[in-house]
């Protein structure tokens, strides 16, 4: 296994005749044996950035290293990497042992090796019974694991999982997402992986990337970028349901500074945390996430009164939504509530996990 190292990576596109950056001064660190997401929407960059450390994209700018050697100019097959594409890329004329083998037999791999080593990944992935099987005969998740497999197979450095999962149906995608989990324990791969998906991310990785328009926004531990967001795009992006996000000005009410959400009447003390961060006749983000907002019994300087709007009963938990001038506000609890719409629920916000941000820029006030 090997360090990953990514300094002040560019890629540059032109679009008639017009560049168009899409990863821009890219750095980061992936440890020996970590497995590290990258995460964001479609287009961010984050599949371009997968595809230069794999060698089949061209950098613009930058460097990569793995296990401090610059990579740059090698071709793919010298890099020491392993790739899983969400395609699955098999050949279908060959058997599935035939498939995991290809690599193997072009690197010149004695006979007998290549037997060891295809029966022992194949019984690791739990596909040695599929050995004779050709891929059109393979479910979704069959071939996903024979994809993994032939990436695993080669004993690269570096293993890199381009969206694996995303054509499997939700049980499936659980039960890969666990399958790849228990892998990388075994194996001790140091593992990037491409998703658009946060729960896998947050599931998976030690550390996640989260990516916007080519820029990394923040690098940390799924804990670390879900409680402390660095702004607020990521603040939205990352959890499920995701943050809720106000509009709030700040104004003076009864001898303290109070937040009002943004063309409503609704207002409460601002929470001593923020007090001497913000000013009077100043707009901010608010935003707090949905297991935080509790329905409670009575008012306090924290409850609001709201109306319901839609209740969901999903047996394990119970969603709330309210709407705030049209903005909606998203409440996830566990007691057992029956609510109906038009129903006044009081709503307190805990003031010690809400978050600020600055409403220009997005950055993150405290």
């Amino acid at each position: 296994m090997a360090e990953l190292e990514l300094r002040e990576l560019y890629k540059t596109y032109y679009k008639n005749r017009k560049p168009v950056e899409a990863v821009k001064n890219f750095s980061l660190t992936c440890k020996d044996g970590e497995f590290v997401a990258l995460l964001g929407p479609s287009g961010c960059g984050k599949s371009t950035t997968l595809r230069m450390i794999a060698g089949l994209e061209v950098i613009t700018a930058g460097q990569i290293l793995i296990g401090g050697r610059v990579i740059n100019n090698l071709p793919p097959k010298d890099r020491g990497v392993g790739l899983a594409f969400e395609n699955y890329a098999l050949y279908p004329p060959l058997t599935v042992y035939e498939n995991i083998a290809f690599n193997l037999r072009a690197r010149g791999v004695k006979q007998e090796e290549i037997d060891r080593q295809v029966k022992h990944i194949a019984e690791v992935l739990r596909i040695k019974d599929l050995l004779n099987t050709k891929p059109g005969a393979l479910s979704g998740g069959q071939k996903q694991r024979v994809n993994i497999a032939r990436a695993i197979v080669r004993r690269a450095e570096v293993l890199l999982l381009d969206e694996p999962l995303s054509h499997l149906d939700g049980k499936m995608r659980q039960q890969m997402r666990t399958e790849i989990k228990r892998l990388h324990i075994d194996f001790k791969n140091t593992t990037v992986l491409v998703t658009h998906d946060q729960l896998e991310a947050m599931a998976l990785a030690d550390r996640i990337a989260i990516m916007k328009d080519g820029l990394l926004q923040q690098y940390g531990t799924p804990l670390e970028v879900y409680n402390h967001p660095l702004n607020e795009f990521v603040a939205g992006f990352i959890g499920e349901p995701p943050m809720n996000l106000f509009t709030v000005n700040v104004e003076a009410g009864d001898g303290e500074k109070q937040f009002r959400f943004k063309e409503t009447d609704i207002h409460f003390k601002v929470p001593d945390r923020y007090r001497e961060l913000v000013r009077e006749g100043q707009s901010y983000r608010l935003g707090i996430r949905p297991n935080d907002v509790k329905v409670v019994v009575g008012e306090g300087q924290y409850s609001l009164a709201l109306k319901v709007a839609v209740f969901e009963n999903l047996g394990e938990e119970r969603r709330i939504m309210i709407r705030l001038n049209g903005s909606p506000m998203i409440i996830v609890m566990q007691e057992r509530y029956r609510l109906a719409p038009g129903d006044i629920v009081h709503v307190y916000f805990d003031p010690e996990r809400t978050h600020l941000f600055n409403l220009v820029d997005g950055t993150r006030i405290q």
